[in-house]
């Protein structure tokens, strides 16, 4: 019994379809594997050379400050910036995924330039945070952002200091916008294409921030606040579309 041409194309078309779905989803949990190998090899390396200076000067050079002050400095640290360490790989992971948040812990200024540079060339590409395509995005426009950030760095350490004593005060104060600034342009960024999301997401920072939230929990129910707020609004949108 013969096969009509046509039928034989479509299950071959079918068929190389699936396998280069496979080879796809093959391919990223490779990316995933690798990441994980080279993202726990950078960051504990770069764990070791910090250390590195304070055990040098503590038991080479003779400059140990002793267990007790450690400690006490240690304790007095982690009780304001401890639930960090916890909040923000929960907050960044979905936008920023495996290996940006391999990236972005090695390289740090998460707040102020991975997260935002993310954020922008996902939305420039059209790519879902959480999604492959977003992973990637956020991972090369983080990359590039760390080499721009080290150019800068080296710049302004050889010349900035001599360039920043040259400007006025009205300038150099105008420095501390810089940060709300870009916060500002992420939450425009995502309120023009969802303006309830907008909304909602000024509406949790305004309440964390006049309330009477501890300062070290703000971040976290601000950003898990939102999510929650914005799923279950989703959530309701997608079920009323379907009655």
């Amino acid at each position: 019994m013969s096969i009509p041409a046509g039928r034989n194309q479509v299950s071959e078309s079918t068929i190389d379809t699936r396998e280069t779905s496979e080879e796809t989803i093959l391919d990223f949990e490779t990316f995933h594997t690798k990441s994980h190998f080279w993202g726990r090899l950078t960051i504990w390396s770069v764990i070791t050379l910090t250390l590195m200076v304070p055990l040098y000067l503590s038991f080479v050079l003779g400059f140990h400050p002793g267990w007790s002050a450690i400690l006490s400095g240690f304790a007095a640290y982690a009780s304001i910036i401890a639930i960090v360490w916890v909040v923000e790989p929960i907050s960044y992971y979905p936008v920023l995924g495996v290996s940006g948040t391999y990236l972005a812990f090695l390289t740090g200024n998460i707040g102020n330039m991975c997260l935002p540079c993310a954020s922008v060339a996902q939305s420039v590409v059209g790519a879902e945070p959480g999604t492959k395509k977003g992973e990637i995005t956020s991972t090369l426009a983080m990359a590039a952002a760390s080499f721009v950030n080290i150019m800068i760095i080296l710049f302004v350490i050889l010349g900035g200091s001599y360039l920043l004593s040259l400007l006025p005060a009205s300038i150099t104060d105008s420095f501390r916008f810089v940060l709300p600034a870009i916060f500002g342009g992420v939450i425009a960024q995502f309120a023009i294409q969802k303006p309830s999301w907008g909304a909602i997401g000024i509406a949790f920072g305004l309440f964390v921030n006049i309330g009477p939230i501890p300062r070290a929990f703000q971040t976290f129910l601000c950003v898990l606040g939102t999510i929650v707020v914005c799923m279950l609004l989703q959530k309701m949108k997608e079920q009323k579309d379907k009655a």
